[in-house]
């Protein structure tokens, strides 16, 4: 008996994208069934910007691993306890939003790791296990290995510092958020912008010269999402809950509004 392996990291190191679906309103166990039914990779669970409590992400995230979608929980700011339950719970990443620097990204990296990695504590017979009794070592080993760490790129200051956040150790992904880093420059919106450009470019250059992955969200445009692929990112937010509701509601409602009677 292993720990349940994160599809997510096996796909980023095979190479390949992953993109996610992100739960912000739906708030039901049905969600990772729903998520992999359409084709997407992983669960982005946002705790920063909605108000799911932390029960309610766990059963989602426990719910997902028998479908094998990878959950992965964006905690508040700075919120290493909520991150430490969550993966208790059965997470198998973390994203921690507004990373500024390196010694930032060394605590919140450290609170996700079992010793002699970081300080999280350790806890036994979780879902990663299937409720199993698997040997400590076995089991802290494996919790290290499978579970992800994101560090999210959101102002010009982290952008300059993107090379000292990758390099350090345990830090897997580091996720531009393209809305906050674009309203930080002073160009809320405006993905294709040559600054907005230059500064991903940063990113993805700090995140292959540390040997770690780069990703991007916010940045939904269908038409413009291939030149960042082409560019070097292979995380990616896929689009929120709401958005495919209405947009698929909006879409049934317009054929009902035009037929002939």
């Amino acid at each position: 008996m292993a720990v349940v392996a994160n599809a997510v990291r096996q796909r980023l190191q095979e190479g390949k994208l992953a993109a996610s679906f992100n739960l912000s309103r739906l708030r039901t166990v049905e969600a990772p069934q729903i998520a992999k039914a359409c084709g997407f990779h992983w669960l982005f669970i946002d705790l920063e910007h909605s108000t799911m409590d932390l029960d309610t992400a766990g059963q989602i995230c426990a719910a997902s691993l028998p479908v094998g979608i990878t959950p992965i929980v964006r905690v508040p700011e700075g919120d290493t306890n909520r991150a430490a339950r969550i993966l208790d719970a059965g997470a198998q990443g973390i994203i921690f939003p507004h990373v500024q620097n390196a010694e930032e990204a060394r605590a919140f990296n450290s609170a996700c790791r079992f010793p002699p990695l970081g300080v999280r504590s350790m806890t036994y017979g979780g879902p990663q296990l299937e409720y199993e009794a698997v040997p400590p070592k076995e089991a802290t080993e494996g919790g290290n290995e499978e579970t992800l760490v994101v560090m999210m790129i959101e102002t010009p200051e982290a952008v300059e510092n993107a090379g000292e956040i990758a390099a350090v150790d345990g830090v897997d992904v580091l996720l531009v958020g393209g809305s906050d880093l674009s309203t930080t420059m002073g160009i809320p919106g405006q993905s294709t912008n040559p600054d907005f450009l230059a500064s991903i470019d940063k990113v993805i250059a700090a995140a292959k010269g540390a040997g770690k992955i780069a990703g991007l969200g916010g940045v939904y445009d269908e038409a413009i999402l291939p030149d960042f692929v082409a560019r070097g990112m292979r995380f990616f937010l896929g689009g929120a809950d709401m958005s495919f509701i209405l947009a698929g509601g909006k879409s049934r409602g317009a054929f009902f509004n035009n037929l002939k009677i």
